[in-house]
């Protein structure tokens, strides 16, 4: 009896682990074949060229001071969505997560109609003299707008797991609101947090949809890989590809270490 439960378990994670694979393989592998199909002197090459580490770069700073900003009203709401009820919370929970859903080309377009000469922010400005289509601002907004969901929805979920009767124990003793979601709340959700603002900054990093729309001009890394694709073809376009990749393999596992060791 022990010995067939001992086979039908076995079997079971014989399963789990073929269907397991079967998922890494479908990422990984077209990958490992662009990789393996490029010649390293192309990639090399490529690395020297000061337009894709200008792209690569443009996106990382641009991305990671869009994250930051973004985090000063992000986490605030999150911890209202975790500590309070209140009428239409379903509604706000749901227009968080629309960015992931909305293609992100649709993205772009309404974002165009927001900020261009004839939009809300766009007429504002432009009485100031200061377009906004086109600069490292639309590319910020653009990025915000398709990974905001990822730090909200992670800080919300670190605010719910904090116990509310530590709050309640320190409002009692004559803490206030503002002390209280400093030293407690704040501190015990900040691994889901600082994970929130990692996949922020990483989704961001690598959009395309939005800003390519938006911000054609100055090129991030997606825009300009797409460039060389459509201008000169694979070839040209995989050894970048490459780059980017690894650049943001080195950014993103960095990134979570600090995460984890804090």
């Amino acid at each position: 009896m022990l010995q067939n439960r001992v086979n039908s378990f076995s079997h079971f994670q014989l399963v789990l682990t073929l269907l397991g694979a079967f998922i890494l393989l479908f990422i990984v592998a077209p990958l490992l074949g662009m990789i393996i199909s490029t010649p390293f002197k192309a990639i090399t090459a490529t690395a020297a060229d000061s337009q894709v580490l200008n792209s690569i770069w443009l996106s990382i700073w641009v991305a990671m001071v869009t994250s930051l900003l973004f985090a000063i009203p992000a986490i605030p709401l999150a911890y209202i969505l975790a500590r309070y009820n209140f009428p239409l919370k379903n509604l706000i929970n749901g227009i968080i997560d629309l960015p992931v859903v909305i293609p992100h080309s649709v993205v772009g377009i309404a974002l165009l109609g927001f900020i261009a000469g004839d939009g809300l922010l766009g007429k504002t400005f432009d009485a100031f003299g200061v377009k906004l289509l086109g600069t490292h601002f639309a590319i910020a907004i653009a990025m915000a707008f398709v990974s905001l969901p990822f730090l909200v929805n992670s800080a919300r979920d670190g605010f719910q797991q904090v116990p509310e009767r530590l709050e309640q124990a320190a409002l009692t003793l004559g803490a206030s609101p503002f002390q209280v979601f400093f030293t407690i709340s704040l501190p015990l959700a900040w691994r889901s947090i600082v994970t929130g603002l990692v996949m922020m900054f990483a989704r961001g990093m690598s959009e395309f949809g939005a800003v390519v729309v938006i911000a054609y001009h100055p090129m991030v890394a997606s825009v300009m890989i797409y460039d060389r694709f459509t201008a000169f073809g694979l070839k040209y376009a995989q050894p970048a590809a490459i780059l980017f990749l690894f650049v943001s393999l080195i950014v993103f596992i960095s990134l979570r270490f600090f995460s984890q060791k804090r």
